[in-house]
């Protein structure tokens, strides 16, 4: 009789890849979240809310998954043509997501606007959902453990099962990389679905109007945000540069709404405007990784937040 000796193979864990989408009200810190996860600078971060309009995609890359962020604006009940729109590109992305993760800010009671979302949530049942309550860094832990429950007292009242609540901070960089653990298991299993080094799908020019927008949004008073729209009108190597001095050139137009708002973007003698090309230059060329000449004018596009030709020109 021959003894045989049985041998257990321990197989690794199957690599798992898919799309995860955060919402949550505007300025819940979605965006900067979505930066922390992938660690550079992809979302548009700003303390204006309503600043997100494109569908940006973050990619995390990890030994074991691939994590697609996908980054929606903020839901909310809207008040022209763009806000209906807005929330439609919302509503679309959770329904082709593998995991929707409810962002709620740490030092803001839930409100109206938190439940709202939630009660839409409630409607998209297969869906697995993670409630993640940001920005703790700004609160102490008896806040927190009291933002915690109510976040759980809401899930039960709607009938939403979280399938975990996390506290993080983006900012100070707590239990991101646990997020991701989490979000993980619940992604299929499957190959990457970017090559490794991707960190967004989104189109280089698409990238650079969002730089753009963010620094020309710093420091407007608040009738803007809304108003602004950026478009790159082009962008080309120029020409008879010798090979070791690259040199980038980038036309954009900012869109406004109104002619009393030109003022308001250009500043005194220009300085503001000089100010927004400088600052996203840098963020430009960080991105590129090559040297930029930016090229930056103000022009009104009339109402074009109501107007759907104006939209469709402007990228919505």
């Amino acid at each position: 009789m021959v003894a045989m000796s049985v041998r257990t193979e321990t197989t690794a864990p199957a690599h798992r890849a898919g799309f995860a989408c955060f919402v949550g009200r505007p300025n819940a810190g979605k965006s900067t979240l979505t930066n922390a996860l992938v660690g550079t600078k992809v979302a548009i971060t700003s303390n204006r809310p309503q600043t997100t309009r494109h569908t940006v995609r973050g990619i995390v890359h990890r030994p074991d998954a691939q994590l697609v962020l996908v980054d929606t604006p903020g839901l909310h009940k809207p008040r022209t043509l763009l806000g209906e729109r807005l929330n439609d590109v919302v509503r679309t992305t959770w329904a082709e997501v593998d995991v929707i993760g409810f962002c709620l800010p740490a030092d803001q009671k839930l409100g109206p606007g938190d439940r709202y979302i939630a009660k839409e949530l409630a409607e998209v049942r297969k869906t697995p959902k993670v409630a993640i309550v940001t920005k703790t860094d700004l609160v102490d832990s008896k806040q927190l453990a009291e933002q915690l429950v109510a976040v759980d007292r809401l899930g039960a009242e709607l009938g939403i099962e979280w399938a975990e609540i996390i506290p993080v901070s983006a900012v100070g960089g707590k239990q991101v990389s646990l997020l991701a653990d989490l979000i993980v298991p619940l992604l299929p299993e499957g190959p990457a679905l970017y090559p490794e080094g991707d960190l967004t799908d989104e189109p280089e020019q698409v990238m650079v109007a969002e730089l753009i927008r963010e620094a020309a949004l710093e420091g407007v008073r608040d009738e803007l945000p809304h108003s602004i729209a950026v478009v790159v009108e082009e962008m080309l190597p120029r020409e008879d540069r010798p090979a070791d001095k690259p040199l980038l050139d980038v036309h954009a137009n900012i869109y406004i709404e109104r002619p009393s708002q030109k003022g308001i973007i250009i500043g005194p003698k220009g300085a503001r405007l000089k100010e927004v090309g400088t600052k996203s230059r840098r963020h430009i060329e960080a991105l590129l990784g090559t040297p930029v000449f930016l090229d930056l004018h103000v022009k009104v596009a009339k109402d074009w937040q109501r107007d759907p030709k104006q939209l469709r020109k402007l990228g919505f």
